[in-house]
């Protein structure tokens, strides 16, 4: 008698087993090649998520995946739980006291980083893509966006988080967040304004954003650290990791629904607030490194090639979709490469932040489609996004590793 064989459609369950054994193990094997090849791992799983993705093999739409409303759904959130998770590892491998040292040069970073790229998108879409002026300025504002989480997973690679330009990067990040943020909120409620519609007014935007990081730093030096050693003689496994996770998702969910910013910049700032006590720094980061970097981070990563497809995104408008690749790459470093330079980084140390400022990834796709859903831009100008997300996001990591190359010995 003949081995059953799996009958299709399978259950809903069976599904999804498949598709995140599909994922891991593609997404692993993918950044081991690129690490053997001397590229950052991250480059090759975000390579193979664009390989299974629409733009080649769409294995979403794969004969066993059948429930594609559901597995959608589940890559979606749980990819999302991936950068938050790899924000807040990100926030416990940040030195405080070197980010507090260049904190002008984070400011100045970020504001060159937001100020260029913004100007240069409105000129592009405008006179090139002959787009609207609402339009154009929200052209620019996608292009203000910085996702750090790309450049955080490969400076973690590299060893550089904690250098001056790691930490810099980092710094001008979270401030980019916020510019970025009140500019978006600007020009929503400006159309809003225009169409007749309800806006919330920008000082009440700002005023939460003031409010979240004050009552965040506050709660986080005087009740974060107690409430971990409370939890840690708590009966059961784990249960001071538990309630660092606990902590994560609650400040990464503030910062959403009340802070005005971006989920991953509050995961961020809770890392941040644990790593200033080392002994639990040490713990949770080996503990949430395993649990991120062997499931959720690898589905956050693919996700970004599932959910796009780079050959309609060159066909929408191919003349107007280099020109924004370009700025978008070119306007973040000389923005923010000058941002640095002003406050005395040398040559090499302002290009390497502006190189790590690069990266738009989930930031920008977030921002694109508050756009499309608003009627401020179209389906072409969304397209046209998309391909700039996936191509900064592809090159940041190649890049970095060019500028952050130590010469050779012996060289001048």
């Amino acid at each position: 008698m003949g081995l059953p064989l799996i009958q299709f459609p399978m259950d809903p369950l069976l599904q999804v087993l498949l598709l995140f054994a599909v994922i891991i193990i593609a997404s692993k094997a993918a950044g081991a090649l690129s690490s053997r090849l001397g590229q950052p791992a991250v480059l090759g799983e975000l390579l193979i998520g664009l390989l299974l993705g629409p733009t080649l093999l769409d294995m979403l739409n794969w004969a066993p995946f059948t429930e594609h409303e559901l597995l959608h759904g589940l890559v979606k959130y749980l990819a999302e739980l991936g950068v938050i998770f790899l924000m807040f590892l990100a926030g416990l491998e940040t030195d405080l006291k070197e980010m507090k040292r260049v904190g002008t040069a984070a400011v100045l970073g970020a504001t060159g980083g937001v100020a260029l790229p913004f100007l240069l998108g409105i000129v592009v879409a405008r006179y090139i893509g002959h787009y609207g002026w609402f339009e154009s300025v929200f052209v620019g504002t996608i292009l203000t966006a910085t996702s750090v989480s790309i450049s955080a997973q490969t400076l973690l690679e590299l060893g550089k988080l904690r250098s001056k330009e790691g930490t810099t990067i980092l710094g001008a990040a979270v401030v980019d967040d916020v510019m970025g943020i009140i500019v978006l909120s600007l020009v929503v409620a400006l159309h809003a304004g225009q169409s007749g519609a309800a806006s919330t007014p920008i000082w009440w935007i700002i005023t939460k954003m003031v409010i979240f990081f004050v009552v965040g730093v506050l709660l986080g030096n005087f009740i974060v650290p107690r409430l971990l050693r409370w939890a840690s003689r708590w009966q059961g496994s784990e249960p001071a990791f538990a309630m660092a996770i606990v902590l994560g998702l609650l400040y990464a969910l503030a910062a959403q629904a009340f802070g005005e910013v971006a989920a991953i910049t509050g995961s961020y700032l809770m890392g941040v607030l644990i790593s200033q006590h080392e002994d639990l720094r040490h713990t949770i980061t080996e503990k949430l490194s395993a649990l991120a970097y062997g499931f959720f981070v690898p589905v956050f990563f693919i996700s970004i090639g599932l959910e796009a497809n780079a050959v309609e995104a060159l066909q929408a408008n191919p003349m107007l979709t280099l020109w924004i690749v370009l700025v978008a790459i070119i306007g973040k470093v000389v923005g923010s490469g000058l941002g640095v330079k002003v406050v005395g980084f040398n040559m090499m140390e302002s290009i390497r932040v502006g190189t790590g400022m690069i990266s738009r990834g989930e930031v920008a796709l977030i921002i694109s489609g508050i756009g499309l859903s608003s009627g401020v831009i179209s389906q072409q100008v969304f397209s046209v996004m998309v391909i700039m997300t996936l191509v900064t996001t592809l090159v940041t990591p190649v890049l970095l590793r060019l500028v952050f190359r130590e010469p050779a010995a012996g060289s001048p």
